[in-house]
């Protein structure tokens, strides 16, 4: 994990907002008042789930930012919703949930993109 402040969270970066990982939609930023500093009011849009969630922080605040790893993968096989895929890199295997959105599109002993987001691995693409 890595901070950044609630003022530089710009569309399309990365936050943890309520523990879960989100990718920022909107930062509205008011002006500061007679006794306070400006607040930030973020948007975010879960990745995993899909939700949206809004936080509200002053603009200094430090937010946390997860690391989120980009890998390549192979689908070993496919079970109902889950998939056993093997690491392109190191070729671990292990087995997942099939998001709705891959859902037919996923063949065995084809090649997929999966996320690495805080100790989750999620797929996310076919190639």
């Amino acid at each position: 994990m890595k901070q950044i402040e609630a003022k530089g969270a710009k569309r399309g970066t990365y936050l943890m907002i309520d523990d879960v990982a989100c990718k920022v939609a909107d930062n509205k930023i008011s002006k500061p008042g007679k006794h306070g500093e400006a607040k930030c009011r973020i948007e975010g849009v879960g990745l995993i789930d899909g939700k949206k969630r809004v936080v509200i922080k002053p603009s200094g605040h430090k937010l946390q930012s997860p690391i989120i790893q980009k890998r390549n993968c192979q689908i070993l096989s496919i079970q109902g919703n889950m998939a056993q895929v093997m690491d392109m890199e190191d070729y671990s295997t292990f087995d997942t949930p099939i998001p709705e959105e891959l859902k037919g599109k996923l063949v065995e002993g084809g090649e997929a993109t999966y996320w690495v987001i805080v100790n989750q691995k999620v797929l996310m693409e076919v190639k």
